[in-house]
């Protein structure tokens, strides 16, 4: 009984992986808007980088480098 009850959940879980749905066309220009972006002001992002990696005294990661006084 434990076995098939296993087995199913086993299943169940293999059966939800399966679900992969791609981005079709006419859904993409929804997805370019503006307020979808991860940063919606990429200058704004960029600042708020450089000022973070400079107090952070470290480089790499996000192309700016340089020390802890942030005089990049």
């Amino acid at each position: 009984m434990k076995l098939k009850f296993v087995l199913l959940i086993a299943c169940a879980c293999l059966a939800c992986g399966c679900a992969v749905q791609s981005v079709q066309p006419w859904q993409r220009d929804l997805l370019s808007e503006e307020n979808m972006q991860l940063v919606p002001d990429a200058v704004q992002g960029g600042l708020d980088e450089h000022i973070y990696f400079s107090k952070e005294a470290s480089s790499g990661g996000q192309g700016v480098g340089g020390g802890g006084c942030g005089c990049n």
